[in-house]
């Protein structure tokens, strides 16, 4: 099983943790990868787009002139799509993108990119991560003792209003909750900073 190094916010190692192989110890499956990707990104479009055709524009209810005999082109409406203030033709319209993936494969993916994760030394684990009060400067202190680096996620196994607060201001820094982790986000990462409360709490959600 893979073995990591357990820091204090001082960046002091206090003591060592064995990781589930089955969540931090597998051959990360990249098909798989891409499929989450593509499905959660698909997921957060809204797809509320929206344009008129000829027919939902207002105006144009009158032949703009007659048919035969002033020697101009033949029009029967002035919002036909090849005139100014016209409809639109073939453009958007509300619609579903969203994408249904197999909770099966989306822990998988999540299995993958966290075990590629390990495997390039880009998970630090925290014994706590508690803040005494709201306070940037000092929530940059402990980033710089745990060697954040510009795309850091900070991994809480609860919604810690005061580490999220002081977190909000800082380039780069997002922090999110164990079961509520996006595989983008990880992917995105340079460093994930994750309690040791919270990878139990990964390994409980993702191992299955």
């Amino acid at each position: 099983m893979p073995k990591i190094a357990v820091v204090n916010m001082n960046g002091e190692q206090v003591s060592e943790i064995e990781l589930s192989e089955a969540v931090f110890g597998i051959e990360p499956n990249e098909a798989v990868v891409y499929e989450a990707v593509r499905a959660e990104l698909a997921n957060r479009r809204q797809g509320t787009h929206s344009t008129k055709t000829r027919g939902e524009v207002s105006g144009g209810g009158r032949k703009p002139w007659r048919q035969k005999g002033t020697g101009r082109a033949r029009h029967g409406s002035t919002r036909s799509p090849i005139w100014r203030h016209g409809g639109v033709v073939f453009g958007p319209k509300p619609r579903d993108y969203s994408i249904h993936l197999p909770k099966k494969k989306r822990h998988l993916a999540m299995r993958s990119a966290l075990s590629a994760k390990l495997a390039e030394g880009e998970i630090a684990v925290v014994d706590r991560l508690v803040m005494e009060e709201f306070s940037t400067k000092q929530m940059i202190r402990v980033l710089a003792n745990l060697q954040s680096k510009p795309k850091t996620m900070l991994v809480l196994d609860t919604n810690d209003l005061k580490v999220r607060k002081s977190a909000g201001n800082i380039p780069g820094i997002e922090c999110t909750v164990a079961p509520s982790l996006s595989l983008v986000d990880v992917l995105k990462a340079h460093r994930l900073i994750v309690t040791q409360e919270a990878v139990a709490r990964i390994e409980e959600v993702f191992a299955r």
